[in-house]
């Protein structure tokens, strides 16, 4: 009998439902962002550093304090006479003004945010990033929100508003691009200098970003009353079990301090990249960095985070109850299902990865420049999956400080080698260095979390997780050859060919080549009889199928 729970899969299949259509939504927005500034370009890096500083944030809070202590405190704190709305109030009234003093803070320090993320910029591209950024770092609050919002959501059990608010944040983004390119044309090429910007450019183009943000936190609180909560500012902060939590909270705060230094470190080195442009070279850069990051975390967002946000509210639950041996399955399914997408993405994406790229770039040397980030990135998502299914189920167990010392090390090894790299490496082969570097520190993150998980709960033999993964990689094997093969009779990924020549035909051959490894790669699985795709499939056809009631 499989150990999946259905209505776990449920759940997962309602959040990833919500989430590809996100997705699908983020990438049109990014191809029309490409239309607009263009990707090696530098106005396209001086928005990357703005945006991706309240981006950088948001992560980690997803990631970090939030996760870690917000849903097994609100599991708990259900067991109150008031059904935990009294901790509910108190905590988002926290929250809220926690974030709203943060987001202030930092947008007064946007000057200095974009200098410290940048290195070799001329005084004319600073002072483009910083306008974006006055625009952009509001955002950190309306993410915040959205964040505390969706996650008291998630605690009852109503998965499906947290995933689905990105797409009105998507909509929104791409009304205000439409009007940008409407008004102001397209500028693929860099053709517009950073001294061409105008005011009414800059806040069109940064503050429809930003009002995206905050539609998508607001449309939240509309969800809150189909759980029966209303919203109800709490200032009373003393007395009500706010201290454990803040404890709990300390390690996810500390490894929220060294993992701002790696990102920090991480974009300043990168940015160095963009000084090589002087001599004609495209080059790969920030803006480049953020899109194969956006390709990258395409399966990560779908599958990794759907499963892991389901399983995380139950493991919480079997956590306080001191069940682990429920706890053990859930954790362990989890991974299992996350490798079995997480496998064959890596093996579409690295194959695609030029094809993929030609749909965001102009032209050939910025289309090569981006699919070699793009394919060196692929190498580390399994690990960084399942070191993401790990960390939820620490947290789970309200353990912040082990997750924080092996963040550290994973961190502590990314700092050291991008300033080695950023120092050795040639201009054009540093983000993509970068890159490989990424997937090797987190390789070595997740066998470290591994372990200390092990060390954790008790051993974790007979679960079946490193059959699995065996399974699922002899099954990507056949699936990638016959995806190179593929790609290649359609001509391959030189200058002029067709998987690369325009579009138009990229996505044509993206669409056949990546069919081709997926069937092939289910096709092998549904031979090897996995049960994790058996009991997808049948969860599958129960919610679309013609028979589901």
């Amino acid at each position: 009998m499989s150990d999946i729970n259905p209505s776990v899969t449920r759940s997962s299949l309602i959040m990833a439902s919500g989430t590809i259509v996100s997705r699908l939504l983020g990438f049109a927005r990014a191809v029309l962002l490409a239309a607009t500034i263009g990707v090696t370009t530098d106005a396209a890096d001086a928005f990357g550093v703005a945006n991706q500083l309240p981006n950088s944030v948001y992560a980690i809070i997803v990631g970090g304090v939030l996760n870690a202590v917000l849903v097994p405190q609100l599991v708990r704190a259900r067991a109150a006479k008031d059904g935990g709305k009294g901790y509910i109030d108190r905590f988002v009234t926290l929250a809220i003004t926690v974030f709203f003093v943060v987001g202030l803070i930092l947008t007064i320090a946007a000057p200095f945010l974009v200098r410290l993320y940048t290195a070799g910029w001329t005084e004319q591209q600073l002072a483009l990033a910083t306008a974006f950024a006055y625009w952009c770092l509001p955002q950190l609050f309306f993410y915040g929100i959205y964040s505390v919002f969706g996650e008291v959501l998630n605690s009852r059990s109503a998965f499906g508003p947290y995933m689905w608010a990105p797409v009105l944040n998507n909509l929104v983004s791409l009304g205000g691009l439409a009007a940008f390119i409407a008004i102001f044309g397209a500028d693929p090429t860099g053709a517009r200098g950073v001294t061409d910007w105008g005011a009414d450019q800059i806040a069109l183009l940064a503050g429809s970003a930003t009002l995206g943000v905050a539609a998508q936190s607001m449309i939240l609180l509309a969800s809150w009353r189909r759980i029966g909560l209303k919203l109800k500012l709490n200032f009373r902060w003393r007395g009500f079990g706010l201290g454990p939590a803040l404890k709990t909270a300390s390690w996810s705060l500390a490894m929220v301090f060294v993992t701002q230094i790696g990102g920090l470190v991480q974009t300043a080195v990168a940015s160095t990249a963009a000084s090589a442009r002087d001599t004609g070279i495209v080059v790969a850069s920030v803006a480049a960095a953020a899109i194969a990051w956006l390709i990258f975390m395409l399966p990560h967002s779908v599958v990794t985070v759907s499963v892991a946000t389901a399983y995380f509210t139950r493991m919480s639950q079997h956590a306080a109850n001191k069940d682990m041996a429920k706890f053990k399955i859930d954790m362990t399914t989890g991974l299992k299902v996350i490798a079995l997408v997480s496998m064959i993405s890596t093996a579409i994406l690295i194959v695609l990865s030029y094809p993929i790229a030609r749909v965001f770039a102009g032209e050939y040397p910025a289309t090569a420049a981006l699919g070699n980030v793009v394919a060196a990135f692929m190498i580390g998502l399994v690990p960084f999956s399942f070191v993401y299914m790990m960390q939820r189920a620490f947290f789970a167990l309200e353990d912040t400080k082990t997750p924080f010392f092996f963040t550290s090390i994973q961190i502590a090894i990314h700092i050291t080698g991008s300033l080695i790299l950023g120092a050795t490496m040639d201009k054009q082969w540093l983000v993509v260095s970068i890159a490989l570097l990424t997937a090797f520190s987190v390789t070595v993150q997740g066998s470290i979390a591994y372990l200390a998980l092990k060390a954790r709960i008790g051993g974790l033999e007979g679960f079946g997780v490193g059959k699995s993964l065996i399974t699922f990689f002899l099954a990507m094997i056949p699936a990638a050859m016959i995806g190179v093969l593929a790609l290649n009779w359609l001509g391959g990924i030189g200058e002029g060919s067709y998987p690369v020549d325009r579009a138009v035909t990229a996505v044509a051959s993206g669409l056949l080549v990546g069919f081709a490894m997926l069937f092939t790669y289910l096709g092998l699985l549904w031979l090897f009889r996995v049960p994790e795709l058996r009991e997808v499939s049948k969860q599958l056809t129960i919610r679309f199928g013609k028979n589901s009631k």
